[in-house]
């Protein structure tokens, strides 16, 4: 007997789904000088999620705008956007298209492949689904937490000044920190 994911999860809805930048963010963090953490996120991405009669049937496609990035900070921002770290006038978007949804422990992982400055990578996210309702005034909403991290070197983003002391002023490590909202397209 096959088991649906509409059976298994609460108010599982089988569809395509539009993602809601309004009520969405793509947040990251990186090192500074090993020190603190500096965070910031995308404000401008569009994306789809296609929910299958099993959840391990789903798929996910993503597109960011990386002119959009806000640190809190207009001149760090204006330095990332610069050539180098993602040279924005030259590659205007990152997308991410999954390959697979699979169970991992208490969680579901989220396989892809994270394309940025022309370099394709494979990345996996945890996946945690937040759940699914009705809206009256806005249709049928779902919401989902990914979590993962990249090494920003992987997609030829090198920049690497080292301190006198010897310290790295920006780490390799980039933690992503999303919260997803879609509707679902009628």
């Amino acid at each position: 007997m096959t088991t649906t994911a509409a059976q298994t999860i609460p108010g599982y809805v089988v569809g395509t789904w539009t993602i809601d930048p309004t009520h969405s963010e793509i947040g990251f963090s990186v090192r500074h000088m090993m020190v603190s953490k500096v965070r910031g996120k995308f404000t401008s991405f569009s994306g789809e999620i296609v929910t299958g009669e099993s959840l391990l049937d789903s798929s996910v496609t993503a597109t960011i705008d990386l002119g959009s990035i806000d640190t809190g900070n207009p001149d760090r921002d204006k330095h990332i956007r610069a050539a180098d770290f993602l040279q924005v006038d030259q590659y205007r978007t990152m997308s991410f298209r999954s390959t697979a949804v699979r169970r991992d422990g208490d969680h579901y992982a989220l396989d892809g492949e994270l394309t940025l400055k022309a370099v394709t990578r494979p990345i996996t996210l945890r996946l945690d689904l937040g759940g699914f309702a009705t809206d009256p005034r806005a249709g049928t909403r779902a919401g989902a937490t990914a979590v993962g991290r990249l090494n920003r070197r992987d997609f030829g983003v090198d920049f690497s000044t080292i301190l006198e002391a010897g310290v790295v002023v920006v780490g390799d490590q980039v933690d992503l920190q999303i919260e997803i909202e879609a509707k679902l397209n009628t």
